[in-house]
Protein backbone atom coordinates (compact mmCIF):
# COMPACT_ATOMS: atom_id res chain seq x y z
CA UNK A 1 0.00 0.00 0.00
CA UNK A 2 1.26 3.45 -0.86
CA UNK A 3 0.37 6.45 1.31
CA UNK A 4 0.87 9.73 -0.54
CA UNK A 5 1.39 12.92 1.46
CA UNK A 6 1.12 16.02 -0.71
CA UNK A 7 1.95 19.21 1.14
CA UNK A 8 -0.48 21.91 0.09
CA UNK A 9 0.11 24.81 2.52
CA UNK A 10 3.61 25.66 3.75
CA UNK A 11 3.13 28.40 6.33
CA UNK A 12 5.48 30.15 8.79
CA UNK A 13 4.48 27.98 11.75
CA UNK A 14 2.99 24.80 10.24
CA UNK A 15 2.54 22.67 7.12
CA UNK A 16 -0.80 21.26 5.94
CA UNK A 17 -0.96 18.25 3.66
CA UNK A 18 -3.39 15.83 2.04
CA UNK A 19 -2.94 12.13 2.67
CA UNK A 20 -4.12 9.74 -0.03
CA UNK A 21 -4.09 5.96 -0.28
CA UNK A 22 -2.98 4.29 -3.46
CA UNK A 23 -5.78 2.07 -4.79
CA UNK A 24 -3.34 -0.20 -6.63
CA UNK A 25 -0.23 -1.39 -4.80
CA UNK A 26 1.16 -3.26 -7.80
CA UNK A 27 3.01 -0.28 -9.38
CA UNK A 28 4.64 0.38 -6.03
CA UNK A 29 5.81 -3.21 -5.71
CA UNK A 30 7.54 -2.81 -9.08
CA UNK A 31 9.07 0.46 -7.94
CA UNK A 32 6.98 2.43 -10.45
CA UNK A 33 4.90 5.13 -8.76
CA UNK A 34 1.56 5.63 -10.46
CA UNK A 35 1.40 9.01 -12.21
CA UNK A 36 -1.71 11.12 -11.92
CA UNK A 37 -3.70 11.94 -15.08
CA UNK A 38 -2.88 15.64 -14.58
CA UNK A 39 0.83 14.89 -14.68
CA UNK A 40 1.63 15.90 -11.10
CA UNK A 41 3.02 13.42 -8.62
CA UNK A 42 1.40 10.20 -7.47
CA UNK A 43 -2.28 9.40 -7.52
CA UNK A 44 -4.48 7.97 -4.81
CA UNK A 45 -7.84 8.26 -3.09
CA UNK A 46 -8.02 11.16 -0.60
CA UNK A 47 -8.02 9.85 2.96
CA UNK A 48 -7.49 12.75 5.38
CA UNK A 49 -5.44 15.89 6.04
CA UNK A 50 -2.11 16.18 7.81
CA UNK A 51 -0.32 18.74 9.95
CA UNK A 52 3.43 18.97 10.40
CA UNK A 53 5.90 21.50 11.75
CA UNK A 54 7.51 24.04 9.41
CA UNK A 55 8.56 22.81 5.96
CA UNK A 56 12.16 23.59 5.13
CA UNK A 57 13.80 23.51 1.71
CA UNK A 58 16.56 21.01 2.48
CA UNK A 59 17.45 20.63 -1.21
CA UNK A 60 18.54 24.27 -1.28
CA UNK A 61 20.52 24.50 1.95
CA UNK A 62 17.90 24.67 4.70
CA UNK A 63 18.73 22.80 7.88
CA UNK A 64 16.71 20.85 10.41
CA UNK A 65 15.66 22.60 13.60
CA UNK A 66 15.20 19.98 16.31
CA UNK A 67 11.53 19.49 17.16
CA UNK A 68 10.33 22.17 14.72
CA UNK A 69 10.93 20.81 11.22
CA UNK A 70 8.89 18.72 8.81
CA UNK A 71 10.66 15.69 7.36
CA UNK A 72 12.27 15.89 3.92
CA UNK A 73 10.42 14.81 0.78
CA UNK A 74 11.02 11.18 -0.02
CA UNK A 75 9.73 7.64 0.24
CA UNK A 76 9.67 5.90 3.62
CA UNK A 77 8.71 2.43 4.77
CA UNK A 78 5.95 2.48 7.39
CA UNK A 79 5.68 0.03 10.27
CA UNK A 80 3.60 -0.01 13.43
CA UNK A 81 5.48 -0.28 16.70
CA UNK A 82 4.87 0.47 20.35
CA UNK A 83 5.64 4.06 21.35
CA UNK A 84 6.78 4.36 24.98
CA UNK A 85 6.20 8.14 24.76
CA UNK A 86 2.54 7.80 23.69
CA UNK A 87 2.01 4.41 25.38
CA UNK A 88 0.28 2.95 22.32
CA UNK A 89 0.99 1.26 18.99
CA UNK A 90 1.63 3.90 16.29
CA UNK A 91 2.91 4.07 12.72
CA UNK A 92 6.62 4.90 12.50
CA UNK A 93 8.63 5.97 9.45
CA UNK A 94 11.75 4.04 8.52
CA UNK A 95 14.40 5.41 6.21
CA UNK A 96 18.02 4.90 5.32
CA UNK A 97 20.93 5.47 7.72
CA UNK A 98 21.00 9.27 7.16
CA UNK A 99 17.24 9.63 7.78
CA UNK A 100 17.37 7.39 10.84
CA UNK A 101 20.29 9.38 12.27
CA UNK A 102 18.64 12.79 11.86
CA UNK A 103 14.95 11.89 12.08
CA UNK A 104 14.82 8.92 14.43
CA UNK A 105 11.38 8.17 15.87
CA UNK A 106 9.18 10.07 13.38
CA UNK A 107 5.65 8.78 13.88
CA UNK A 108 2.14 9.41 12.66
CA UNK A 109 0.01 10.28 15.68
CA UNK A 110 -2.93 12.28 17.00
CA UNK A 111 -2.76 16.01 17.69
CA UNK A 112 -4.42 19.22 16.60
CA UNK A 113 -1.80 21.98 16.24
CA UNK A 114 1.87 22.32 15.32
CA UNK A 115 2.64 22.57 19.04
CA UNK A 116 1.43 18.94 19.36
CA UNK A 117 4.29 17.65 17.19
CA UNK A 118 8.06 17.76 17.34
CA UNK A 119 8.54 16.60 13.75
CA UNK A 120 5.92 13.87 13.48
CA UNK A 121 2.90 13.84 11.18
CA UNK A 122 -0.53 14.52 12.68
CA UNK A 123 -3.66 13.24 10.89
CA UNK A 124 -7.20 14.62 10.94
CA UNK A 125 -9.46 17.04 9.06
CA UNK A 126 -8.25 20.58 8.32
CA UNK A 127 -11.46 22.47 9.10
CA UNK A 128 -9.76 25.29 11.03
CA UNK A 129 -6.76 27.34 9.94
CA UNK A 130 -3.52 25.76 11.15
CA UNK A 131 -5.24 22.76 12.76
CA UNK A 132 -6.40 19.23 12.12
CA UNK A 133 -9.49 18.03 14.00
CA UNK A 134 -10.89 14.58 14.88
CA UNK A 135 -7.31 13.38 14.97
CA UNK A 136 -7.85 10.27 17.11
CA UNK A 137 -10.59 9.03 14.77
CA UNK A 138 -8.40 9.46 11.68
CA UNK A 139 -5.37 7.91 13.38
CA UNK A 140 -7.48 4.85 14.27
CA UNK A 141 -8.72 4.56 10.67
CA UNK A 142 -5.21 4.90 9.28
CA UNK A 143 -3.83 2.25 11.63
CA UNK A 144 -6.63 -0.09 10.51
CA UNK A 145 -5.69 0.45 6.85
CA UNK A 146 -2.01 -0.24 7.58
CA UNK A 147 -2.79 -3.40 9.59
CA UNK A 148 -5.12 -4.66 6.82
CA UNK A 149 -2.44 -4.05 4.16
CA UNK A 150 0.19 -5.86 6.22
CA UNK A 151 -2.24 -8.77 6.76
CA UNK A 152 -2.51 -9.05 2.95
CA UNK A 153 1.29 -9.29 2.82
CA UNK A 154 1.76 -5.77 1.42
CA UNK A 155 4.62 -3.48 2.31
CA UNK A 156 3.40 -0.04 3.38
CA UNK A 157 5.16 3.05 2.05
CA UNK A 158 4.72 6.78 2.61
CA UNK A 159 5.66 9.02 -0.31
CA UNK A 160 6.09 12.63 0.85
CA UNK A 161 5.87 15.22 -1.91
Amino acid sequence: MELILKRIAKRKTYTIGRLSLSPDPSPVERGEPKASPTGGGLEGAYFCDTLEPIWRDYKHGAYKVKGRSAIPEGRYAVAISYSPKFKQWLPILLGGPEFNRKWQGVRIHAGNTASDTEGCILVGKNREVGKVLDSRIWLHRLKQKIVEARARGETVWLNVE
